[in-house]
């Protein structure tokens, strides 16, 4: 436990967390919506800065990031907690806990020791991933100054849904993020999530053209809640036109969890309609996760159509390649370390 960052006092005791855009006003004694930080006589403490919960060597592929350092793996971790409440949630038991009965487990573990091991395990990247990041922002600012140092990238995988000020604190120190889109609606982000979208699409725009951090977006199929034609049609006129063309879309398969298990499974017609969708908009590199048997993980020339990244599992070839080109035309493929 430290005191945390980015908050600032109120009245009477009470302290504003500016972590995120919930911005929870919070009462002595009280915890903010995540659950992970507390007002003790006046003063916001982070309850899981020295609680990692999970941790792992991943692909750079599982993130999902396909466009960012192709081929190597990543040091990844998180604590428990999320900032949001999504009741289809697939990692619910990781991150729901703290906020459902004040449940924060982990292991003790420093920043320096993280980066030691990400080293150690031959990693060419940190993930800050698996829950929400922003909600362990002090843990990941620290081990991600470290990681810099010590030649690492540094990975986001995040609902958007931070604050601006906490951006600006990240934007030295974060390479790359994949940021989960849910959905076009706010009616869905408020029901289902209990968020707004607003402050994600504001984050999108900030990322990209401010931060200039390489950003993938990651959408959850949920049939009958964000898949209808006129939603995706206006997400993806989003992302074409606002966010950039060549910003890669990982569209995901659901499967029922949590507390969302009468819905079915996303079927395959309904993830190559989104799909079909992405790529008339003129979205470059539209991508199908989750979906044993599909092959819409293989990144095509936006020029020629030729494959140029070959993906089984989280396997990447990159026979069709040359110093960031399509062998075959020529043209530019987007992306950090593509050989």
């Amino acid at each position: 436990m430290i005191e945390a960052r980015l908050w600032k006092p109120l009245k009477d005791g009470a302290v504003q967390c500016r972590l995120c855009n919930h911005f929870c006003a919070v009462k002595p004694g009280a915890r903010g919506k995540c659950g992970v930080r507390e007002n003790r006589e006046g003063t916001l403490w982070s309850l899981n800065y020295d609680k990692v919960a999970a941790v792992n060597l991943d692909p750079v592929e599982k993130k999902p990031l396909y466009h960012f350092l192709p081929g190597t793996r990543t040091f990844s971790f998180a604590t428990m907690g999320c900032n949001l409440s999504c009741t289809f949630c697939q990692n619910w038991s990781l991150s729901q806990p703290p906020r459902t009965d004040g449940t924060i487990r982990g292991q003790r573990t420093s920043p320096e020791e993280l980066v030691d091991e990400a080293v150690r395990r031959g990693a060419a990247s940190i993930s800050y991933t698996y829950s929400e990041p922003t909600i362990f922002f002090e843990l990941m600012q620290d081990t991600a100054r470290l990681a810099r140092v010590a030649g690492l990238k540094n990975i986001m995988v995040s609902n958007g849904f931070m604050s601006p000020e906490c951006l600006e604190a990240l934007g030295p120190d974060i390479d790359a993020i994949n940021v989960d889109l849910k959905c076009y609606t706010e009616s869905f982000y408020e029901e289902i999530s209990g968020a707004r979208l607003k402050p994600v699409l504001d984050n999108l725009r900030t990322i990209k053209h401010e931060l200039k951090w390489w950003l993938e977006v990651t959408t959850l199929l949920i049939p009958g809640r964000n898949d209808s034609p006129e939603e995706l049609d206006r997400l993806t006129d989003f992302l074409a036109t606002e966010i950039g063309a060549d910003t890669p879309w990982h569209i995901s398969r659901f499967h029922p969890d949590y507390r969302m298990t009468s819905a079915p499974p996303t079927s395959g017609g309904s993830l190559e309609a989104a799909y079909a969708v992405g790529k008339a908009k003129g979205l470059k590199y539209v991508y199908i996760g989750n979906m044993p048997g599909s092959n819409r993980q293989t990144t095509l020339c936006p020029g020629c159509g030729r494959e140029v990244i070959d993906r089984t599992g989280f396997s990447a070839n990159m026979h069709g390649l040359r110093h960031g080109r399509c062998a075959a035309c020529g043209e530019p493929v987007d992306g950090v370390g593509l050989a």
